[in-house]
């Protein structure tokens, strides 16, 4: 039955796909009649219930692996293709972290302050008309949870806090219409923050090569050089940091080098008869959570 199916991807992760094939051989047949918006939905939610079971059964850096290439499984026919891509949660300065401004903790005032200095480092060097009512309107959506644009599909029902790139992206779209300022949409806001409520520490093996010649004020080209070096090759980021001329100890408390922590962000394609379609969630250490229809 599996000659029915093209793996598109490395033999790095195949144990990964082996486990998936599984899943979609179980809808094969359903899928081969034409779908709807509402029979997609309904295979989105069972797609979302199985994949995060294979999950469970990662641990990990088999777990990390997911985060190498996107997972590309299709039958010969192209009647039925399904495409997993999931990135880390940690790799960037928590976007919530700016709501901490009067928080009496010194980790959590110190979270805020790198926070703070990041949003105006990045308004002040793409010409941001309105920081301020752009600020006010980020902490606004952290303390209420409440979606600026509410999609009647998602589950975007958390109490608290920026929970997905997606939501921060409809702040963004929110003060574009309000102030009609066009250069707040070219700022690489994923490239500097991450967007999670629980996110605490960025992961050192998942930085951004942007946050790191930020905050060591290393040139930003010597820093993905670094990067794409195999990593044999590379040795540990402080060491990089510290024969660059960084203090790798002035942030120390932001990093961490958990190689177990299971946080990442997936993003599920697939197409049927009926069209394409797309789902979103999180998974944090365990559980699935913040699940999102995208719908066509």
């Amino acid at each position: 039955m599996r000659r029915g199916f093209s793996l598109m991807i490395t033999l790095s992760v195949l144990a990964v796909v082996i486990a998936f094939t599984s899943i979609l051989l179980g809808y094969f047949t359903v899928t081969k009649k034409e779908a709807d918006a509402s029979k997609a939905r309904i295979q989105a939610d069972l797609f979302y219930a199985d994949i995060q079971n294979e999950f469970k059964k990662l641990k990990g850096k088999r777990f990390k692996q997911i985060y190498r290439y996107p997972i590309a499984l299709r039958t010969d026919d192209g009647r039925f293709a399904m495409q997993l891509h999931c990135v880390p949660l940690n790799s960037g300065i928590n976007i919530n972290w700016l709501a901490y401004e009067n928080e009496r903790s010194e980790a959590k005032q110190q979270r805020y302050q790198e926070a703070q200095k990041l949003f105006d480092f990045l308004t002040l060097n793409y010409g941001v008309q309105d920081a301020g009512r752009l600020l006010e309107m980020i902490r606004s959506q952290v303390k209420s949870g409440t979606p600026f644009l509410k999609k009647p599909q998602s589950r975007l029902r958390q109490k608290n806090g920026i929970i997905s790139y997606r939501q921060f992206a409809d702040i963004i779209t929110q003060y574009e219409n309000e102030t009609d300022d066009r250069k707040v949409a070219f700022v690489p806001w994923d490239r500097y923050f991450t967007f999670s409520p629980t996110a605490q520490r960025v992961e050192i093996e998942y930085a951004t090569p942007e946050l790191i010649a930020y905050l060591f004020d290393l040139d930003l080209k010597s820093v993905q050089e670094w990067f794409a070096l195999p990593p044999e090759e590379k040795g540990t980021l402080r060491a990089f940091i510290e024969n660059n001329g960084g203090d790798f100890n002035a942030y120390a408390f932001m990093f961490s080098d958990n190689n177990t922590s299971m946080q990442a962000r997936c993003d599920v394609g697939f197409h049927t008869g009926g069209g394409n379609y797309r789902f979103a969630f999180d998974y944090i250490d365990g559980k699935a959570k913040y699940f999102e229809f995208f719908g066509k």
